[in-house]
């Protein structure tokens, strides 16, 4: 049973970063998924798939793996450049605004 540590990314529904900064231990799967003959669905047998435990640094979540006896493999986050730049849309609001309000 192999089980991936990672920093989750955010989603495409989302513009803030919320949920981010919690690294997330899961395991693969270890059968495939099979076509259910009647109604088409997809489905495993696997129930471990279907946990993902929460931990605030890599570190815990290395350790609950070795404490374990998990195999893990630690996938580090890509860093992302911040969003906020001077002159966005915030600065349309701001106290000191030289010119004025028009539209």
């Amino acid at each position: 049973m192999l089980a991936r540590i990672f920093k989750p990314a955010k989603t495409a529904m989302q513009s803030g970063t919320a949920k981010t900064g919690d690294w997330v231990l899961e395991f693969a799967p270890s059968v495939s998924r099979t076509k259910d003959v009647l109604m088409g669905w997809t489905g495993s047998g696997d129930t471990q798939t279907q946990v993902q435990l929460r931990f605030d640094t890599v570190e815990a979540a290395v350790a609950y793996a070795e404490k374990h006896g998990i195999a893990h493999r630690v996938q580090q986050p890509k860093t992302r450049k911040p969003t906020i730049r001077p002159g966005g849309y915030g600065d349309n609001f701001a106290h000191n605004r030289r010119g004025a309000w028009t539209h």
